[in-house]
């Protein structure tokens, strides 16, 4: 290992998310990567033991030669915790993960290989949907994963990284709902590089929260749209078209009946502000 490498940044936001973050460092400690890495875990707002049970992995951080830190804000909110991680990180390629993210065997490698380059990059892996217990979320998890934008795009849900050269493209956080999207507008379709190896995401569980979360996600493309016009040159054209999206109801029925009320239940419900996670 080259003492003059630069080392991986990784960034996990936490909000009360004690039952996930082991599982989230486990899986990063289990990556191949060669490199030296230094992750930075900030509890925001926690009324859980998240920060406790992260910093108790940080024997199997020193172990690999890795680092780990733990900081633990009494104020919640994710924006503030993206900035305050932004601010302790060193050089490198930075990582950004959420705490209920686990990641696929050579994932990082693959990430920090796309982003080894002069040019700005924004890099993500294959997002790989959880299993729901919920039947209602398993249908609509599988229709969805199936749409153009989720099957053939970095979506930068859950995970998303950039070089030195992209983070540039912008300086602290924004206060918005959609990190993710905002990070990835930044970059053009030929900037941005799926590295094909699988990442799991949870989805929201039954029916209402796979509403309040698709609702707050429109609110932030919205929001966007709205603070930052100009990145909508980089939206793309994913939407499938008609014959496409007759096919993949053909497909799916099921999937495509409840992704179809979902939809319809958030346009209804379209100025509604409620906050909603992931899952």
């Amino acid at each position: 290992m080259s003492q003059n490498q630069d080392s991986a940044q990784v960034i996990i936001p936490a909000h009360d998310e004690g039952d996930w973050i082991a599982d989230c460092l486990e899986s990063l400690l289990a990556q191949d990567h060669a490199g030296p890495v230094d992750a930075i875990v900030v509890a925001n707002g926690c009324t859980d033991d998240t920060a406790q049970r992260a910093a108790r992995m940080a024997p199997g951080f020193h172990a690999r030669g890795w680092r780990l830190r733990v900081e633990d804000l009494p104020q919640g909110g994710k924006t503030g915790a993206l900035n305050h991680a932004d601010a302790l990180a060193g050089p490198g390629p930075r990582i950004y993960l959420d705490a209920d993210i686990r990641m696929g065997q050579g994932l990082l490698a693959g990430i920090v290989a796309a982003l080894a380059v002069p040019q700005p990059r924004y890099a993500g892996g294959r997002l790989q949907v959880a299993r729901a217990d919920s039947a209602v979320s398993r249908h609509y998890a599988r229709f969805w994963q199936r749409l153009p934008f989720v099957a053939g795009n970095v979506t930068g849900a859950g995970l998303f990284a950039v070089n030195p050269a992209g983070r540039a493209r912008w300086g602290w956080f924004p206060q918005i709902i959609s990190d993710d999207t905002f990070a990835r507008l930044n970059f053009s379709a030929a900037e941005r590089v799926l590295v094909d190896i699988p990442y799991e995401w949870p989805i929201a569980e039954g029916f209402d929260r796979l509403v309040r979360v698709r609702r707050r996600q429109d609110n932030g493309v919205a929001e966007i749209a709205r603070m930052f016009p100009q990145l909508l040159r980089n939206q793309g054209h994913d939407r499938p078209g008609r014959a496409e999206l007759a096919r993949l109801a053909l497909r799916d029925p099921a999937g495509f009946a409840v992704y179809s009320l979902v939809a319809l239940a958030v346009r209804a419900g379209r100025n509604r502000q409620e906050w909603a996670r992931g899952r």
